[in-house]
């Protein structure tokens, strides 16, 4: 599994992915995010699902900006040549996937902006290959193993909200998914695009640049609790034999 959460705000795009590769028993890490950027014109893509079909669609798609990255004026065209190159990696493995007892399973989060974008943008692409956007409405999606990390983020993520906000929030919903699972962990890549800029910033953390504020969450987390009010409770333990 994995977890990659892309974050629109009205700053720009945050981009959050770990580097945890499962395979049966076996434990690696690898980078699950690839970047393109030249003059005005960057994008990221961020991939959970099988490593063999992520790295096939990523190398044919790298091959199709090497060859006509002059035609992709804007990001919603680069979504779609991925999303092709989703849907072809699929004819070719999902068969001797399914023989082999595994579901084709590639999913993609695709963000940046092209020269002829008026905005950056965000994408999720499906395994089918098709997408949808990222908008204001809902400003953050997450692929891989999103259950554990998206309560803090619907709780606290807005449009409008700043983005070194996003990447506190973000983290924490990387921290929660870490500790509630075992196929996601350290390294961190963290990737950061301020709207027209057409660049594209990285940073990896591991866990030696961040186990100081996990520990400190925590340390909050069980303060919070033994502040909330016990008037609510009351009812229940006065039927508690004493």
């Amino acid at each position: 599994m994995t977890f990659c959460l892309g974050v629109k705000t009205a700053q720009g795009i945050v981009g959050i992915a770990d580097r945890r590769i499962t395979s049966g028993s076996e434990v690696s890490s690898e980078r699950k995010v690839s970047t393109h950027q030249v003059n005005n014109h960057c994008l990221f893509v961020m991939t959970a699902g099988l490593r063999s079909v992520r790295d096939k669609a990523i190398t044919y798609f790298d091959e199709i900006l090497e060859k006509e990255d002059d035609k992709f004026d804007k990001l919603y065209k680069a979504a779609n040549a991925f999303g092709d190159q989703i849907k072809r990696v699929a004819n070719e493995d999902s068969h001797s996937l399914a023989n082999a007892g595994l579901r084709f399973n590639l999913s993609a989060i695709v963000g940046g902006q092209l020269q002829n974008d008026k905005e950056h943008k965000l994408f999720l692409i499906y395994p089918e290959g098709n997408w949808i956007e990222v908008t204001e409405g809902s400003p953050f999606i997450i692929i891989g193993n999103s259950g554990y990390g998206k309560p803090i983020l619907y709780r606290n993520i807005k449009y409008n909200t700043p983005i070194e906000e996003v990447l506190k929030l973000g983290f924490l919903a990387f921290d929660s998914t870490r500790v509630s699972a075992n196929d996601v962990d350290f390294p961190l890549d963290v990737i950061l695009y301020e709207k027209n800029s057409f660049n594209i910033v990285e940073h990896t953390f591991d866990k030696q640049d961040l186990e100081h504020i996990s520990y400190q969450w925590n340390a909050l987390l069980n303060a919070s609790v033994q502040k909330l009010p016990n008037d609510w409770i009351d009812p229940i333990l006065r039927k508690l034999s004493r």
